[in-house]
C-alpha cells in the first residue's frame, strides 16, 4: 500500500542527504573505497575497484508523487563546471549520480559526465534528464550507465485520524 504522500517542509533537504548516503552505501558495499565530501561541485569521492579510476560524484535527486513518476530532473548548467573544478582540484573524473523515488521504486543511475553531456547536451538553463518509459528501457541496455532499482511497499502506515 502506498500512502498519500505529503511531503514535510524539509523534504528537499532529506531527499538530497538520503540520496547521498545511500549511493554511498551501495559503493561501499560494492568494494568502492568513498567518502562523502562537503565541497561545491561534488557530493561523493569514490575509488572504483574494477577500473581504479578516482571518481567526483555529484549526486542529484527528486522524490516525485503518485502521477508524477515520469517527470524528468533537471541539473543546471552551472553543476557541469562546477563539478569539473572540484574534479580539477581532487585529481577525480566527473561522474553524475541520480536518485529519483517514484512510488514504490527508486531509481540511481551513475554515469560519467560526458556520457550524460552526450545523451542530453546542456539547453539554454538545464540538461534534463528524462524519466519516460522509452529513456528508461534504453538506460537499462546501455552498458556505460550504471543502474540500481529498489523496489519497496509500505505494509503498514498511520491511519488519517478521525475528528
Amino acid at each position: 500500500m502506498i500512502p498519500e504522500i505529503n511531503k514535510s517542509s524539509r523534504h528537499s533537504k532529506i531527499t538530497g542527504d538520503f540520496a547521498e548516503s545511500l549511493i554511498l552505501y551501495w559503493l561501499s558495499k560494492h568494494g568502492f573505497e568513498s567518502a562523502k565530501v562537503d565541497h561545491t561541485g561534488i557530493d561523493l569521492i569514490a575509488r572504483n575497484p574494477v577500473t581504479k579510476e578516482l571518481m567526483g560524484i555529484s549526486v542529484k535527486s527528486r522524490s516525485r508523487g503518485t502521477g508524477t513518476e515520469k517527470t524528468h530532473l533537471n541539473i543546471p548548467n552551472d553543476n557541469f563546471e562546477k563539478v569539473d573544478k572540484a574534479c580539477e582540484a581532487f585529481g577525480c573524473v566527473p561522474y553524475f549520480a541520480i536518485l529519483v523515488d517514484r512510488s514504490n521504486i527508486i531509481d540511481i543511475f551513475i554515469l560519467s559526465k560526458s556520457k550524460l553531456l552526450e545523451l542530453f547536451p546542456l539547453g539554454k538553463a538545464v540538461s534534463i534528464w528524462k524519466m519516460g518509459d522509452s529513456y528508461l528501457e534504453s538506460y537499462k541496455k546501455d552498458k556505460s550507465i550504471i543502474q540500481i532499482e529498489f523496489r519497496y511497499d509500505t505494509i503498514n502506515w498511520w491511519d488519517k485520524l478521525s475528528g
